[in-house]
Parts: structure tokens; C-alpha cells; sequence
């Protein structure tokens, strides 16, 4: 992770094993889609350092992503339509997959929380759920527990 500028961010995500081993989608065109989640996919939670509102991006690896805002946790869910469309940058080889998400978040003040997460599906279908932090119980990643990174 890192913070290039004020406002934004960029996001890297590293899988490591065996790749050919992981459900892929193929690269498209980069364009907003919903649904992303349930496949192999890259997320993450973004919340001011006031109140309980927060973004969540989702990152495929077919480029294409979502953008969504919350006004607490799991309520008032709406389409993040003043989101710049991030850029996206994926590059792979048999033991490294590597995905780069670059946003602009000029909207959101310091310091931010972050939850980074992913979902990882392998070619048999069976999915894990991956976080810095997981609360106890069924993977949350929507939940303040996990928005354990404090970025200014």
C-alpha cells in the first residue's frame, strides 16, 4: 500500500503458490461491474477517520471493479458514482500473481482505515476468504474490526 500523493492510494495485492491453480477470469476491457465478489477478487474498505460511513472497491482480475458507499456498516448501500474508475495492473507467472489498483480518493479525509481482503477461487471451485484481520466467526470483511489499518 502506499499513498503517492494527497488523495491517493495504491493498493497491491501479492498470491503466491500455484497459480494454475486459481480460477482466473480473463482480461477485458476495465469497466464497473457488479457481482465481483464472488470469484477471485480483491477488495477493499475504506473509512474516514470520522463516523461510521465507508467505500468498498472491488478489484477483478479481469480489470473490472466496483465501487460502492455505505453509511454504516452494511446499510444505506449505493453506487460510489463520484469514484474515478481506478487503474488496474495485473502481471502473472506459476507461483505469483500480482494485482495493482490505483484510486483516487479525493473525497475521503486523513487518516483513512483500510481493510484489505481477497477472495480466492480455485479451479475446483472451493473459495477462501483472505484479510489482514478476520473477527471471529463467518469472514466479515465488511465489519470495523477488520478496518485495522490506519493510514494518513
Amino acid at each position: 500500500m502506499a499513498r503517492p500523493h494527497p488523495g491517493g492510494l495504491i493498493l497491491s495485492y501479492v498470491v503466491s503458490g500455484r497459480i494454475g491453480d486459481l480460477r482466473l477470469p480473463p482480461i477485458v476491457a476495465a469497466a464497473r461491474a457488479d457481482g465481483l465478489w464472488r470469484h477471485t477478487c480483491f477488495e477493499a474498505f475504506v473509512r474516514a477517520s470520522t463516523g461510521p460511513a465507508y467505500c468498498e472497491f472491488n478489484f477483478s482480475p479481469s480489470t473490472q471493479w466496483a465501487a460502492y458507499q455505505f453509511s454504516s456498516y452494511r446499510s444505506g448501500m449505493g453506487v460510489a458514482t463520484e469514484i474515478a474508475a481506478p487503474r488496474i495492473e495485473v502481471r502473472s507467472d506459476k507461483v505469483t500473481y500480482t494485482l495493482q489498483a490505483a484510486l483516487e480518493l479525493d473525497g475521503l479525509s486523513s487518516p483513512l482505515h483500510l481493510g484489505l481482503s481477497a477472495v480466492l477461487e480455485e479451479t475446483n471451485g472451493r473459495k477462501s476468504y483472505w484479510a489482514l484481520v478476520h473477527r471471529p466467526g463467518q469472514p466479515d470483511f465488511h465489519h470495523s474490526d477488520c478496518f485495522t489499518l490506519e493510514f494518513s
